[in-house]
């Protein structure tokens, strides 16, 4: 993790730490962490429950505030939100009264394109995540797996540069996760955003991603990193894949929670 990072990086974080206040004490959450990311790079990062993976993605969307450290993007400082960088939770956060078509097109909305436009962008999306078929149907007539779908369109329609996930699959059975990660690197291809991908889950990690970052237990560091070269796309039950994931689990080997401890 050490040295300057690669020319096409887009976005570094530079001793960023952060501590929440509990009413017993303050609680050490993160850091220091220093970490990059290039230009159309997969990055997992994965990690002990409570370690504050989520918090490291909160503050690279510019929802949280570093206590300490900078938050760069394309060399400029991230100070809030901003539509380059979409969040995608395991709470989608669909519009329950918009239909899949309502809610591709909602981002547009906001930015005031022109209905011709934001339906030949929708479009393009629904046929890009398979739910043509379902473009009128509310939201709540769709799967799981169909319902990421939806999100992952509704965040590509206003094509950001960075696409920031954290653990989207987890409430998914194991076949739609399995089909949704051939999928995800399918889309990945196609359109080369820059992801940063939070999963508890090695073998996810080192199916999706280019990089696989652990983290420590908290207050979370950076512990190591794993660069995976394997040819795409990837499925989670490849022996190679397999094989990674236990480099990666044995690397987080002792970075077990402690159950008593507080969360933030």
């Amino acid at each position: 993790m050490s040295g300057p990072p690669p020319a096409g990086t887009v976005l570094r974080l530079e001793g960023v730490t952060k501590t929440f206040m509990t009413r017993a004490h303050d609680l050490a959450a993160l850091g220091p962490i220093d970490v990059h990311a290039d230009e159309g790079e997969f990055v997992c990062i994965v990690g002990p429950s409570g370690c504050g993976k989520s918090t490291l993605l909160m503050i690279i969307a510019g929802l949280e505030v570093p206590d300490r450290g900078n938050v760069l993007f394309d060399g400029r400082e991230v100070h809030g939100p901003g539509p380059e960088r979409v969040v995608l939770f395991q709470e989608l956060g669909l519009f329950p009264w918009l239909t899949v078509r309502g809610n591709v097109e909602f981002g547009l909305r906001l930015r005031k394109v022109p209905r011709a436009v934001r339906r030949e962008i929708a479009d393009r999306h629904l046929r890009m995540v398979q739910l043509t078929a379902f473009e009128h149907a509310p939201v709540h007539q769709l799967s799981g797996g169909m319902k990421q779908r939806a999100a992952l369109a509704r965040a590509l329609a206003i094509e950001p540069r960075m696409l920031l996930m954290d653990e989207p699959f987890g409430a998914l059975d194991a076949q739609t996760r399995d089909r949704l990660h051939i999928e995800l690197q399918e889309l990945w291809a196609r359109t080369r955003k820059t992801v940063i991908f939070i999963t508890h889950n090695v073998f996810e990690a080192a199916c999706l991603g280019d990089r696989v970052i652990t983290m420590t237990r908290r207050p979370g560091r950076l512990k190591s990193m794993f660069r995976v070269t394997l040819p795409r796309p990837r499925r989670i039950e490849d022996a190679a894949v397999a094989e990674m994931a236990a480099r990666i689990r044995e690397d987080l080997r002792g970075e077990l929670e402690d159950p008593d401890e507080e969360r933030p």
